[in-house]
Parts: C-alpha cells; sequence; structure tokens
C-alpha cells in the first residue's frame, strides 16, 4: 500500500517532516512535458510537491531518446503528456495532476495558472510566442518563475521573483525586430556566460531559422536538478534566491561555474555586444 510520508521519508533531513507535508500541498505549473518538463516532474514528485498543473500537444518520437524521460520505443507515438501524469502517478498515486492537452494558449491560460505557487518554464526553445504569453501572465499573478537551460552539459538558469526585475525587462521580448532576433535575443539572455564555447563540436547543428538546437541528457538532467533546488527554496520560503538581473551557468564539460549580473537586462552593454556578435555568427546566412 502506498503511504506519502513513507515513500519519501528519505528527504527528511533535507527538509523536516512539515515542510515535506508543505510541499504536498503546493501547486507547480510546468508547460511543456518533454525534455526539461519531464525530467522537471519527476524530480519534484519524488521531492514531495503533490499538485500539477501541466501543459503539452506533442507525442513522443524515437528523435526524443537521448533526452526525454518518457521516450521509450513503447511510448512512441503517445502523448508526452499522458506518459508523464501517468510515470508521475506511478511514482505518487495521490498525486493531483490537471493536464492541458491543448498546450498553453489565451483561452486557457488563466486556468493553467490558477491557484499556482510556482511556474517551472519548461516550453520548446522556439515556443516564444507562448512563453512570453506565459511569463506576462506569470508577471501579472504575481507568480515566481524558474527557468533552467540545457546548454551542452549544463545548465544556465534564471528566476524570476514577484517585485523584481520581470521577464520582459529582462529579456526585450517586446522590443524585438523579427522572429529570428528573438530567438537570438532569448537565447543571449539565457546563457551571458557563454560557458558552453568550446564543447560545441558542430555549429553547424545551432539552426535557429530552421528550428533545431542539440541537446544532452547531461544538461537535461543538471538542470532538474538545480531547478529542483529553486522550487525547494520559493515553495517553502528559504534560502538564498538569485533572481534576476542575476543569473547562474554551470558548464560540468568545461570545469565552469559563472553568477552573472546584467543590471538593466537587454538593455546592459555587455548583452547588446553578445546579441550582436552573436547575430553575425548564426543568423548572417539568411541576411
Amino acid at each position: 500500500m502506498f503511504d506519502f510520508h513513507d515513500a519519501f521519508s528519505r528527504n527528511i533531513g533535507w527538509v523536516t517532516t512539515e515542510e515535506l507535508n508543505t510541499l504536498r500541498g503546493k501547486n507547480v505549473a510546468i508547460a511543456g512535458a518533454g525534455g526539461v518538463g519531464g525530467e522537471h516532474l519527476m524530480t519534484l514528485t519524488r521531492l514531495g510537491v503533490g499538485r500539477f498543473a501541466l501543459a503539452d500537444f506533442d507525442v513522443f518520437e524515437v528523435h526524443n531518446f537521448n533526452r526525454q524521460a518518457g521516450a521509450f520505443m513503447s511510448t512512441i507515438g503517445q502523448a508526452k503528456l499522458d506518459v508523464m501524469a501517468r510515470m508521475a502517478q506511478d511514482i505518487n498515486p495521490e498525486l493531483d495532476v490537471t493536464c492541458f492537452d491543448q498546450g498553453i494558449n489565451e483561452d486557457n491560460i488563466d486556468a493553467f495558472l490558477d491557484g499556482v505557487d510556482l511556474y517551472v518554464d519548461s516550453l520548446d526553445f522556439f515556443a516564444l510566442e507562448a512563453r512570453m504569453m506565459v511569463f506576462a501572465k506569470c508577471t501579472e499573478k504575481r507568480i515566481p518563475i524558474v527557468t533552467a537551460a540545457p546548454v551542452g552539459m549544463g545548465c544556465a538558469f534564471l528566476c524570476f521573483i514577484p517585485g523584481q526585475m520581470s521577464p520582459e525587462d529582462y529579456f526585450g521580448f517586446d522590443k524585438v525586430q523579427s522572429k529570428e532576433e528573438a530567438f537570438l535575443k532569448f537565447l543571449v539572455g539565457l546563457v551571458p556566460a557563454n560557458l558552453q564555447q568550446g564543447s560545441l563540436m558542430d555549429d553547424k547543428r545551432i539552426d535557429l531559422i530552421g528550428g533545431k538546437l542539440p541537446s544532452t541528457p547531461m544538461g537535461i538532467k543538471i538542470c532538474a536538478g538545480v531547478a529542483g533546488s529553486y522550487a525547494l527554496k520559493i515553495l517553502l520560503g528559504r534560502g538564498d534566491i538569485c533572481a534576476a538581473p542575476y543569473g547562474m551557468h554551470f558548464d560540468a564539460y568545461n570545469n565552469k561555474f559563472k553568477k552573472t549580473w546584467r543590471p538593466g537586462g537587454y538593455k546592459n552593454l555587455l548583452q547588446r555586444w553578445s546579441f550582436t556578435v552573436m547575430r553575425r555568427r548564426f543568423l548572417s546566412k539568411s541576411d
């Protein structure tokens, strides 16, 4: 028979029994049930979080095998949302999961974020329109945001706390000139430290026009650990928070860690210079 406190008792020590009960009552929204989204769900479920709002409209395919928690030969063609919800409830049968199988849109965004304590961004890198909408709604509803981006064999991390710098002010989404430049501005904002330099063996695999980026299973796993740690701190209200315009980047391959600071967000001179350099590198072929 399933017993919640027995199932997650090994968390006790890093959290108290009272905090475990608190996590049991928390509601976390995750948009995207593929790479980072699937691992975030697994990590937070094992942490003891008791409620989730999940959104995704995609199905598992063979090319998901290198990084996605629910990608198996047995799940090819199955909805990612159904598979991941089933896996999470196989860990905690008492889990309260609300599924949005059409993804995120203007019609369901309020329902998706209703009663949510934390939003963990797990949308595909190129789903920028949906991401901008969710970020803006979280800012409006004063919901904390955690975003952990798998970059190479590491994690680029940002956290947005109500009352501090918003995603809109950090990324400057409302100032973009084109879809491709919007993607690039988001990338520059995510990885201002560029610690992944030197580990990319074939930069032709970065195709901002075609909507393709390389990935590794290590990057996904590291992101889940970092995001899970911050989810714990935010949901329990303890521990120092590194919030935007501060960020963190850890690259396991290059043995590097850096805490970044970009006051002014996208207006920062370093960010503008990085945008110019990366635009020449990745978008010149489309000009």
